[in-house]
């Protein structure tokens, strides 16, 4: 029986590791990606999450551990057929500005043997409109786009894509999402690092959460947030500290973790409407004045800050 896509290993890599001199980047990482799914790395800067892939790319080497894509390594000659099965969009990929849309996409599809037609990968990521347009006169959403269209000329098997919406407008990220989820439903595997939330909760069947060079956490998006035991986030600021006692907080109905903020606290609850009353209750019974007050669903955030006490993304 054919194993199916979801049952394949397109991607695995054992016990990373990368160092720039004192700086342990990527620290004994293990990570498998399956055939055919979206398959997402956050973690703040600085977490070893582009190392990592730049590692996985053959862009980069590893000081120590063991790297397989599609059963192929690099390194072991088979270098040439293994970038002819992948595609890659850098964080930021520099094409020359007078070149035109069409004649980027052509140049990248001569570095391959077999792959798709320019006008497919053209209308892949929605850019035919901007065919003739000069790369200095695109957009950033429309530049992103383009840069995707250049690793798609190979019709890869894994497509890496390093922050691919950072800096984009809602409406840019949501057309390359949609380019994404395209090349998904092809059949094709993403390996997609990001800062975003949201976007994971989107693209990504899987994501792996990454600190300090390590795995801390890996599951689908829904599995990590239930990790959490709770289904809402509440977090307060109060005038003035003095004389607060905040031991009651961890004892207040629902709650299932506090921690305290720079300005504030943060409860993980399970029963928002129980918590809530007793909190303000309490608050009024020590005479603590409430600043600010915000509910919001717990989310993948709240899963890191939880795990590390620090913010996913820089403020």
């Amino acid at each position: 029986m054919k194993p199916t896509n979801t049952e394949r290993i397109a991607l695995r890599c054992q016990a990373l590791i990368k160092r720039y001199n004192d700086v342990t980047a990527v620290n004994g990482l293990d990570l498998e990606v399956r055939a055919g799914e979206c398959f997402g790395l956050l973690g703040p800067n600085g977490a070893g999450k582009t190392t990592t892939v730049e590692i996985l790319e053959g862009l980069n080497t590893a000081d120590s551990g063991t790297v397989e894509l599609l059963g192929l390594r690099w390194g072991t000659g088979q270098d040439q057929a293994l970038r002819e099965r992948i595609g890659v969009q850098l964080q930021e990929a520099k094409l020359p500005d007078k070149l035109s849309v069409e004649e980027a996409v052509r140049l990248f599809r001569s570095f391959y043997t077999h792959g798709n037609t320019v006008e497919h990968v053209i209308s892949l990521v929605s850019l035919e409109e901007k065919r003739g347009a000069r790369v200095a006169k695109l957009s950033g959403g429309q530049r992103q786009r383009l840069a995707v269209a250049c690793a798609l000329v190979s019709a890869p098997d894994i497509l890496f894509l390093d922050e691919p919406t950072t800096g984009l407008d809602p409406q840019a990220r949501l057309q390359l999402w949609e380019v994404v989820e395209r090349f998904r439903a092809a059949g094709g595997t993403v390996l997609l690092t990001t800062h975003y939330m949201e976007e994971a909760a989107r693209l990504c069947d899987r994501v792996a959460i990454i600190d300090h060079g390590r795995v801390i956490a890996l599951g689908t998006p829904a599995q990590l947030i239930a990790s959490l035991g709770a289904d809402q986030i509440i977090e307060f600021t109060i005038n003035g500290a003095g004389g607060f006692d905040t031991s009651m907080l961890a004892h207040l109905p629902g709650v299932t973790g506090t921690r305290a903020k720079e300005h504030g606290y943060a409860l993980t609850v399970s029963e928002i409407g129980a918590t809530l009353p007793a909190l303000l209750a309490e608050l009024e019974k020590q005479q603590v004045k409430l600043d600010q007050l915000t509910t919001h669903q717990a989310t993948l955030e709240d899963v890191f800050v939880n795990l590390t006490g620090r913010q996913l993304r820089d403020e």
